[in-house]
């Protein structure tokens, strides 16, 4: 990353931090606090279980699912749904396990068009080249006025002012005019509800709202999201929210339980009312079934890498794909391999535990690394100059 974009990602972040520690600290955040991380405690230990239920649930919903082993699974599945839909623009949400699959890559070889319908990730996308994103819920918060008013000229032809409501209409009615044909959405899920088969999305934007009223609505979330109870659901999504953007709720929650449906004719069931006729959820393993179990603890908050001096002095090289700081860095080992995760930033960490003190809830990530540290030494994966010490130790009685 440039120097001015790191400089702009520190400022943005000082922002959220102001925000949320205004709340983060409140009696009622601090019993959310420990009821999420018992909630999460709860469904990964018992993952098995509830991934049963959750299927046994979405049938009774009328939602069709796939499980999905690796990334490729996932890739091919999507594949199978959009030549039955004939489709050829997908409108997409902000998702992180989309980009865990490279789903826009993937499908732009095939040349479908993926319209980005989050504004961060839609200035991202119009970016072109090195767009990866900064932060789970604000992906271009590296990016300052001038740059994004460059971005938006240049890939749109247009001519706007650096002024961000100009900025925001004109890359709406862009995306707006893109998805008049598209008769697909895609999205990922914050939390999935096993008990009741509900899928619960958060946005400020409203985008999930139309991704979801396309005829197809695919749904593509790890595992590692499925708690008991829509109660549940809730309550991990608002401590997201509040650690993601300071801000107790998001604008918008929307619950997905089944297909778009009226019976207000003679009480006959009849689909696709506004919304979608059919919704299909991939439930995606891809590695989180051999993980450790406290890397499955995250909530997508963000938290860890505001507050990591690594990462606020190298951005997002420090992670993996859209999995970013030291819990991407960990994953990597599982959704890739030992050299994937090496490559990823393994030896970055200071160990320091600011981002263990800083996440909701607690997850190790420091201790997670350097246990990772040990495994990939062992298989041959550690930087040459350690390698050169540990030579000299063991020829010369000395490091030198």
């Amino acid at each position: 990353m440039k120097a001015s974009e790191l400089e702009t990602m520190r400022k943005s972040f000082n922002t959220v931090k102001k925000r949320s520690n205004s709340i983060k600290d409140s009696p009622s955040t601090k019993r959310l606090i420990e009821r999420v991380r018992e909630i999460k405690r709860y469904s990964i230990e018992n993952n098995d279980e509830l991934f049963d239920q959750a299927l046994q649930s979405f049938k009774r919903n009328d939602i069709d699912f796939k499980i999905a082993e690796t990334s490729r699974d996932a890739l091919r599945i999507i594949d199978d749904l959009l030549i039955e839909y004939d489709c050829s623009t997908i409108a997409k949400a902000k998702s992180n396990t989309l980009g865990e699959i490279n789903l826009k890559k993937h499908l732009a070889d095939k040349d479908i068009d993926v319209v980005e319908t989050d504004l961060g990730d839609r200035i991202l996308q119009l970016k072109k080249t090195d767009n990866k994103p900064v932060h789970p819920t604000g992906p271009a918060s590296h990016l300052n006025i001038s740059n994004i008013t460059d971005i938006v000229n240049e890939s749109l032809d247009a001519n706007v002012n650096p002024e961000p409501r100009e900025i925001m209409e004109t890359v709406r009615h862009d995306v707006l005019k893109r998805l008049e044909n598209a008769n697909v959405g895609i999205s990922g899920a914050n939390a999935i509800a096993s008990e009741e088969g509900s899928l619960v999305m958060v946005h400020n934007e409203g985008n999930i709202s139309i991704v979801s009223l396309k005829d197809l609505h695919i749904i593509v979330a790890g595992i590692d999201k499925i708690v008991p109870t829509l109660e549940d659901a809730i309550s991990v999504v608002k401590l997201e929210t509040i650690f993601a953007t300071g801000n107790y709720v998001t604008s918008y929650m929307n619950v997905i339980s089944g297909p778009s449906k009226t019976a207000d004719i003679e009480k006959k069931l009849l689909k696709n009312m506004y919304g979608a006729e059919k919704v299909v959820v991939i439930l995606l393993d891809n590695g989180r079934s051999e993980a450790t179990p406290e890397c499955l603890y995250c909530i997508g908050c963000g938290n860890c890498v505001v507050h990591c001096p690594v990462y606020n002095a190298v951005g997002n090289e420090f992670g993996f794909n859209n999995y970013l700081g030291g819990r991407g860095v960990a994953m990597s080992k599982f959704i890739e391999d030992d050299e994937t995760c090496y490559n990823s930033g393994l030896y970055m960490c200071t160990l320091c535990g600011l981002c263990t003190l800083n996440c909701p809830v607690s997850i190790p990530t420091n201790e997670i690394i350097e246990n990772m540290r040990k495994l990939s030494t062992d298989v041959g994966f550690y930087p040459k100059a350690h390698g050169a010490i540990k030579q000299n130790i063991r020829d010369n009685d000395s490091p030198y």
